[in-house]
């Protein structure tokens, strides 16, 4: 079996399309398509476009042969595998929307898991649930507690012979995409064909420049808008082929990533700033037969961008080719399909150094040098036909190099939170502005991301961003890895108390006093804070499906007492 070629002389066309189903129409003329890659980065399944096309309207036909009817909502487990990505391009032909679910974790359990899935399928109000066969008795007891009434393989869906299947229109919803941290009360973005082709077009043709030369890799979950959209269904949209790799085979080794990205060629691959950081830490570019001359994108996105991973990356891979020009740092979210900008090419990353004391003070963003600045990272002005502004507490606009809250406005925008219009109307304005829940500021027409609103601690009359506490702890104490710690604040009788979660390895209990007291210590003679450090098991600090630390998640882990007999690893 061979993988499909990357095909440079192959039908291009880049100037976007109606829907999904057209893309995908035009692409199947086409000899690229999906590669599916095993554990051990092995080819599993190679498609192309044409065969795709074929097999997911079949399976359409056999989706409405089991009652399902247009506008049905239906959870789909976003496996790497061929069963999900048929299932997901089959949904779009037969009007149904898809809404891809995340699998288990290692350490989640059953019970966890079915809970998860439950609310999901509730939230979407779905008619169906499919997904492998080890999860099935899960997704049944899910199906049950939802109302649920279809659980199956989707090998197991009747057969069908060819039906007439009419084309989506622009304004049907393509997909409902629940966000990385859904945990007690989803909420489902609910994303048309319309607003999937404008983010398509303006991250194609505009922020990622496409060509017919390019070919894309990923190791992200499916489950994930950076990993669904940005690599499953936006490179279809410019007809490219896509290597796709589990997740679990990049937790294992990392390095298959860049095996793979080297063996085909490929030239645009995204991760957050920790992918890049394991294969700094697991390898270089000595390597034998490792060449990444071709990677032209190496995306950062997912998570708040750190300066030293990447920079130790491009350090230790340029050997192989790999160019520091070829990172580009992006922003966006699920509620805008994914991407509202990327930073200019070939540039790298750009970062400002600023005086965080001037910023936690007033929100002004002035330079800054020493152990009291930090540095953020632009990521390019807002897509074309796109907005943004940066308010004030009341609203008011405030001026570049001002902290804010970030609003966004464009044609790339979700409908609403599928069946939730109080959620919907809580950040979707009227006039079709969305509050991003994110601070930041403008530089020279760039954004620059500073936080989430609800993470921010507000500390004797200062606004302190977590992450800096965090990242403080982990580059300083060598016991301590990326994504160690956790920062937040909890309301207590005398004002805010900040709390500082850290994971331990350690049982020594002098190992663990003197971890205790070393954080709290470089936390008082950096920032001035004093906080209540907290060890906790080595795999303990919750995630959400991008691999980002959540801290809302542990906060509420904090306060329902759940650490409180945490026990070292």
């Amino acid at each position: 079996m061979t993988a499909t070629p990357t095909a440079p002389d192959r039908p291009f066309h880049r100037d976007g399309f109606a829907t999904l189903t057209e893309a995908l129409d035009f692409a199947a003329r086409g000899p690229t398509g999906i590669n599916l890659y095993g554990l051990r980065g092995e080819l599993i399944e190679a498609i192309p476009y044409g065969e795709l096309r074929t097999r997911a309207r079949a399976m359409a036909a056999r989706f409405l042969a089991a009652g399902l009817k247009p506008h049905d909502r239906v959870g789909l487990v976003a496996d790497t595998d061929v069963d999900f990505v048929v299932a997901f391009f089959a949904c779009q032909y037969a009007r149904i929307t898809p809404a891809p679910l995340p699998l288990p974790t290692p350490l989640g359990g059953r019970d966890a898991y079915v809970e998860q899935i439950g609310r999901m399928l509730a939230s979407a109000s779905a008619a169906a649930v499919f997904g492998a066969e080890t999860l099935l008795p899960w997704l049944q007891d899910a199906a049950k507690t939802a109302g649920t009434r279809i659980a199956m393989q989707v090998s197991d869906l009747p057969e069908a012979p060819p039906t007439d299947l009419p084309a989506p229109t622009p304004d049907d919803p393509s997909y409902v995409q629940f966000s990385s941290g859904s945990t007690r009360n989803p909420t489902g973005v609910l994303c048309t064909h319309r607003a999937l082709m404008a983010n398509a077009l303006a991250s194609t043709r505009g922020g990622l420049q496409v060509t017919a030369d390019d070919r894309a890799i990923s190791w992200l979950p499916l489950y994930h808008d950076m990993g669904l959209v940005g690599f499953l269904l936006m490179p279809m949209s410019a007809q490219m082929s896509i290597d796709l790799m589990p997740t679990g085979a990049f937790v294992r080794r990392p390095l298959l990533w860049l095996d793979i990205l080297s063996k085909n060629g490929g030239t645009i691959s995204y991760s957050p700033s920790f992918g890049y950081e394991l294969c700094a830490k697991r390898g270089d570019g000595t390597r034998e037969g490792l060449d990444l001359t071709k990677w032209r994108i190496a995306g950062c996105g997912g998570d708040m961008v750190r300066p030293g991973p990447l920079t130790s990356f491009a350090e230790r891979y340029e050997a192989a080719g790999f160019r520091a020009t070829a990172f580009v740092a992006s922003y966006g979210m699920a509620e805008a399909t994914l991407g509202l900008s990327m930073s200019p090419l070939d540039t790298g990353l750009i970062f400002d150094t600023v005086d965080v004391d001037r910023m936690e003070k007033d929100g002004a963003v002035t330079p800054g040098s020493g152990e009291r600045s930090r540095a953020f990272v632009r990521c390019g002005a807002i897509f074309e036909g796109h907005e943004l502004e940066v308010r004030d507490e009341t609203g008011a606009l405030l001026p570049e190099r001002r902290v804010g809250r970030l609003f966004a406005r464009g044609p790339s925008l979700m409908r609403e939170y599928y069946g939730d219009p109080q959620a919907t109307a809580a950040v979707l304005s009227r006039d079709g502005w969305l509050d991003t829940g994110d601070l930041g500021y403008l530089a020279d027409g760039q954004i620059v991301p500073t936080g989430r609103a609800k993470d921010l601690i507000l500390l004797n009359g200062r606004n302190v961003w977590p992450q800096d506490l965090e990242w403080t702890a982990e580059s300083e104490i060598e016991r301590l890895r990326s994504g160690d710690v956790a920062a937040f604040s909890v309301d207590q009788d005398a004002g805010e108390q900040l709390v500082v979660l850290v994971q331990a390895r350690s049982s020594d209990p002098e190992v663990r006093q003197a971890l205790t007291g070393d954080v709290a210590a470089v936390l008082r003679a950096r920032h001035g804070v004093e906080a209540k450090v907290e060890l906790v098991g080595a795999h303990a600090l919750p995630q959400t499906s991008s691999g980002k630390l959540s801290r809302s998640k542990a906060r509420t882990l904090f306060l329902a007492g759940a650490f409180n007999q945490e026990e070292p690893a």
